[in-house]
């Protein structure tokens, strides 16, 4: 479709620019909070990644704590086992003096008593060795718990170490996810307005062709016939002019900005039955395949592009009548990110 203008002399009317402005300024706030969302959403995967190491973590406190508590209370069970037989010792040291008196009292007696008295006293010495050899026992037990215990008090204080590190690193991590989720914000407004600029100076002001939000919307008669999927020549043309201009934008912008031209099918709310589109979601999916199809073949690279059928349930009219049906059957053509 041709483009013409008017070189007419008009009274200058401030009103379009104050309302181009406005819209402008409401289109980029929008934006800006939709990507604010969208950061927030990857820096709570991001931080919810790290809680799960933090967690891991404090579980292994928790189960060295644990394990201390255990040691701590073996080790009171063989202090107590230590008193245990350092009381036996002392019982058997007396019985050991009591036998001596009893030998030492026989003296003369018979030599069958003193045989047996020197037996029992030979008995208790054995015993008594026996007792010393458990203490010795016991108290190399302790030793070996003490150090147990140090060792994990040495591995409480790295566990507790290493946590508060994991806990500064999650911070710098968040502090510069923001920084560069920032940057990208301001890098892709930048070229947003440059794309709608630039189609403001080619497309020129047409009722077909307007901006709604963050989106330029093309009525669909501009690119299909009713009921039809397939590109008018007319179409094309407009669609070589888009093309163009996309192809120059994507071809500035830094190679790390992951832009995506976003085509949007959508139908009225009459519902269609035929052999090629049973339903508005066949025949919006497939007018936005045959755009992007044809893009692609203008130079757009097929990884920045995508195709989205609506069907009839995102309407910009809920009215029933010619005027909200024909605003609904449109193509929307949207910059964002993957």
């Amino acid at each position: 479709m041709a483009l013409s203008r008017s070189h007419r002399r008009e009274d200058v009317n401030f009103w379009p620019g104050f309302v181009d402005a406005l819209s402008t300024m409401l289109i980029g706030i929008v934006f800006l909070l939709s990507v604010f969302v969208l950061g927030q959403f990857f820096l709570s995967q991001e931080i919810s990644g790290k809680d799960t190491v933090l967690d891991r973590l404090n579980r292994q406190l928790s189960e060295l704590t644990d394990l201390l508590a255990l040691e701590r209370a073996a080790g009171k069970e063989a202090k107590d086992s230590l008193a245990l037989l350092q009381s036996t010792l002392t019982t058997e040291q007396a019985e050991r003096s009591r036998i001596q008196g009893m030998l030492d009292s026989v003296n003369g007696k018979a030599p069958a008593q003193l045989a047996e008295s020197q037996k029992a006293l030979e008995a208790e010495k054995q015993l008594s060795a026996r007792a010393q050899a458990t203490v010795e026992l016991v108290n190399q037990q302790i030793l070996a718990m003490r150090r147990q215990l140090a060792a994990l008090e040495e591995a409480i204080g790295a566990a507790e170490a290493k946590d508060k590190e994991s806990q500064t690193r999650i911070a710098e991590l968040g502090s510069r996810l923001n920084i560069a989720l920032a940057q990208r914000v301001q890098e892709l407004a930048r070229y947003r307005s440059d794309f709608f600029g630039r189609l403001r100076q080619v497309l020129g002001t047409r009722p077909d062709i307007r901006v709604v939000g963050d989106r330029f919307v093309f009525q669909s008669e501009v690119f299909f016939d009713a009921g039809q999927a397939v590109l008018k020549p007319e179409g094309r043309a407009e669609l070589d002019k888009l093309g163009t201009i996309i192809a120059d934008l994507g071809s500035e912008m830094p190679p790390d900005i992951p832009w995506i031209l976003r085509v949007d099918g959508h139908t009225d709310n009459r519902p269609i039955r035929s052999a090629q589109f049973p339903s508005n979601w066949h025949l919006s999916t497939a007018r936005a395949v045959a755009v992007v199809e044809y893009l692609i073949t203008k130079g757009i690279p097929a990884d920045r592009i995508a195709a989205t059928g609506f069907g009839e349930f995102q309407p910009l009219d809920v009215a029933n009548n010619d005027e909200a049906w024909r605003r609904n059957r449109r193509i929307e053509f949207k910059i964002t990110e993957r």
